[in-house]
C-alpha cells in the first residue's frame, strides 16, 4: 500500500514505526541506544510540550541544529502536533537564520547550544536583539517572545543542558508537556491529514532571498516510500546519516525512510572521513548516502584498509557529477552491491529521478536515472516546446511530489509553475532515448559545494554589502575537493585598497562558509549586455 494510505501523515508513520518494530534499534547516538518504542515515546513527550507551549496545527517551527537524536525527537514532535517544521541550516550565520525565522513567521524555535566552536543563541540574540531590524516579512506587532526582533517567535528551545533565562533547555521544555494527556496527543495527531503542509525548506533563487517550498505530509510519504522501494532499504539495516537533516536529503531519504522500513539511524553531526570509517566499522553500517565527495574521501583514506567496512551493501549518490571510476571502485573494492545516483529539488520533494537497481555503471554514473513513478519529466526549449532526446534544454517535473507554491509568495509560485502544474525547475539537462535524465548546468547559475546548494545572486547581494565592494559577479568553478567552490570577480570602489584574502576574510564572518568565495579576481568592470545583465559567460571564459 502507498505510504501516503497507509500512514495518512508523519504523525502516523512515527506509531506505525514504534509499534511494528518496538524493539528493534531506532537511533545510535554514542552510547545512547534507543529501540523504536523508545522513540515513539519520546516524539509523544515532545509534541505534548510544543502543544504546552501553544503550538496549534498549522503553526511553524524551527529548527536549527545539526544531526542528533534531539533534533529527531524535537521536529518529529513538532510534526505529531500539527506545527509545519522549517529546518535551517546549520552553516547559517545569525542575520541568514533571523530572516528565515521571520518570513515563515516562526512560532518555536529549536537552536542547538554551541556547535563547531560558535554559539548559535549568542549568533541568534546579536541579530534578532533589536525590534525592527529583521527584514523578513514578519509584519508589525510587539514582541511576544525572548527577542525583539522577531516578534512571531514566542518561544526559543535550546538543545544543551544550559540556556539563557529567557530562553528553556530542553529538559525544562520537555517537562512542560506532562499536564498533556497521551489521548490528547494523539487527537492532535491524527487530525493531521495527507493534505495539511509537513515542512517548508528554504532555497534561495535568482534573487537572491530565500523562498520556502511548501510540502505536504503525503508528498512526503509517497515520495520517500518510493525513494526507499527504489533504494531497496529494509528492515535492519544500518543508515549512517551524514547528510545534514536540514536537507531534504537528510531528514526524509535519512529519518522518514528509517520510521518506514525499520532502519536504524546513526546520525552524524560533520562529516569527517575518520569518523565515517569508524562509525561504518564499528556499528556495521550498511547503508551510507551522500555526495560523492563522502564516498572519494573515504575510498582514497590512506588507513582505510584498518577498517573493516564489509557491511556496506548500499550507496545513494548525487548533487554532482558521479565519476564512473567512483561508482567501479566503490562496488569493486568495497564490495557494495548497490550504487545509485538521483535527482530532486526542494520544490518536488527533493525527488524527481532516480537510478534503478540493476542499471549499467554508465548509466549510473552519467545520468541521475528515470523519473519516479507517477512524475513527468520533460525538456524544454526558450519557447516552452518539448525537445527531441539529446537536446538540452529546461528540465521540467509534474507530479504528486511538486510543491503547492512558495510559502505566501505568489509571485515567486507564478515563475515556477506553469498553470497546467509543470514545475520549472531552472536546471538545464539532456534526457536519453530511455528517459534518463543528466544535468548538463544550471539556468540559475546554481553551484554545488560539497554537496551545498550555493546560489551566486544570495552571495553576490552579501558581498555588496562590503563598503568597498562596487560590483560583483560570483561563478561555480571546478574544485578536485568539493566538485565545485565560488569565484567572484569584484569591482572595487574608487581609490579602495581591499585585497582579496581580506575580502575572503570578512565573507567568513558574514555568510555561511560552504557560499564564501575561494578565489577574488579584481576586474575594471563586470561584462554586461544590453538590457544591463551580467554576462556570465565571459567570465567563465576567462578562468584559466
Amino acid at each position: 500500500m502507498r505510504g501516503d494510505l497507509e500512514w495518512g501523515a508523519v504523525p502516523g508513520l512515527v506509531r506505525s514505526a514504534a509499534a511494528r518494530f518496538a524493539d528493534r534499534e531506532a537511533v545510535v547516538e554514542g552510547r545512547t541506544r534507543v529501540s523504536y518504542a523508545e522513540l515513539g515515546a519520546r516524539v509523544e513527550r515532545a509534541a505534548a510540550a510544543c502543544m504546552a507551549s501553544g503550538v496549534r496545527a498549522g503553526d511553524r517551527v524551527a529548527i536549527w541544529a545539526p544531526n542528533t537524536l534531539d533534533w529527531i525527537v524535537s521536529a518529529l514532535g513538532a510534526v505529531s502536533a500539527g506545527a509545519v517544521l522549517v529546518p535551517l541550516n546549520t552553516r547559517f550565520k545569525g542575520a541568514e537564520a533571523v530572516y528565515v525565522l521571520a518570513r515563515s513567521r516562526a512560532k518555536l524555535l529549536f537552536v542547538t547550544g554551541t556547535f563547531l566552536g560558535t554559539s548559535y543563541v549568542a549568533s541568534l540574540r546579536r541579530a534578532a536583539g533589536e525590534p525592527g531590524e529583521v527584514d523578513g516579512g514578519a509584519g508589525p506587532g510587539p514582541a511576544a517572545g525572548p527577542l525583539p526582533g522577531l516578534p512571531h517567535l514566542e518561544r526559543v528551545v535550546v538543545l544543551a543542558d544550559d540556556a539563557p533565562a529567557d530562553f528553556r533547555t530542553f529538559k525544562d521544555f520537555l517537562a512542560d508537556g506532562e499536564g498533556v494527556g497521551r489521548d490528547e496527543v494523539r487527537r492532535r495527531g491524527e487530525a493531521v491529514s495527507g493534505g495539511s503542509p509537513s515542512d517548508i525548506v528554504f532555497t534561495s533563487g535568482t534573487t537572491g532571498r530565500p523562498k520556502g517550498a511548501l510540502i505536504t505530509h503525503a508528498q512526503t510519504l509517497r515520495g520517500y516510500g518510493i525513494w526507499s522501494d527504489l533504494a531497496g532499504l529494509r528492515e535492519g539495516d544500518r543508515y549512517l546519516i551524514v547528510n545534514p537533516f536540514f536537507h531534504t536529503f537528510g531528514y526524509k531519504a535519512g529519518i522518514i525512510a528509517c520510521l518506514m522500513r525499520g532502519a536504524t539511524m546513526v546520525p552524524q553531526p560533520v562529516f569527517d572521513v575518520d569518523t565515517v570509517l569508524a562509525n561504518v566499522a564499528a556499528e556495521r553500517i550498511s547503508v551510507l548516502p551522500g555526495p560523492p565527495t563522502l564516498h572519494q574521501s573515504l575510498l582514497d583514506h590512506p588507513a582505510r584498509d584498518a577498517y573493516d567496512l564489509s557491511a556496506l551493501r548500499l550507496v545513494v549518490t548525487g548533487a554532482a557529477v558521479v565519476p564512473l571510476r567512483l561508482v567501479e571502485r566503490l562496488r569493486a573494492e568495497l564490495g557494495v552491491d548497490t550504487v545509485l545516483t538521483a535527482y530532486g529539488l526542494s520544490e518536488a520533494s527533493g525527488i524527481v529521478t532516480m537510478c534503478r537497481r540493476g542499471d549499467r555503471p554508465e548509466v549510473i554514473a552519467s545520468t541521475s536515472g528515470r523519473a519516479i513513478p507517477d512524475t513527468e519529466v520533460r525538456v524544454v526549449d526558450a519557447s516552452g516546446a518539448p525537445v527531441a532526446p539529446g537536446t538540452p534544454g529546461e528540465v521540467m517535473v509534474r507530479g504528486f511530489n511538486v510543491m503547492s507554491g512558495y510559502f505566501e509568495d505568489a509571485a515567486a509560485t507564478a515563475e515556477a509553475l506553469t498553470p497546467d502544474g509543470w514545475l520549472r525547475t531552472g536546471d538545464v539537462g539532456v534526457l536519453d532515448a530511455e528517459g534518463n535524465l543528466r544535468i548538463t548546468d544550471r539556468i540559475k547559475d546554481m553551484f554545488i559545494v560539497g554537496g551545498f546548494n550555493a546560489y551566486p545572486a544570495e552571495i553576490e547581494q552579501l558581498l555588496g554589502l562590503h563598503p568597498d565592494v562596487a560590483d560583483v559577479a560570483v561563478v561555480g568553478v571546478p574544485d578536485s575537493r568539493l566538485g565545485e567552490v565560488g569565484r567572484a570577480y569584484v569591482v572595487r570602489r574608487p581609490h579602495s585598497a581591499l585585497t582579496a584574502e581580506a575580502l575572503i576574510t570578512w565573507s567568513r564572518r558574514e555568510m555561511a562558509n560552504y557560499k564564501v568565495p575561494r578565489t577574488i579576481t579584481f576586474v575594471p568592470e563586470l561584462p554586461r549586455n544590453a538590457s544591463g545583465k551580467v554576462v556570465k559567460g565571459e567570465l567563465r571564459a576567462q578562468m584559466p
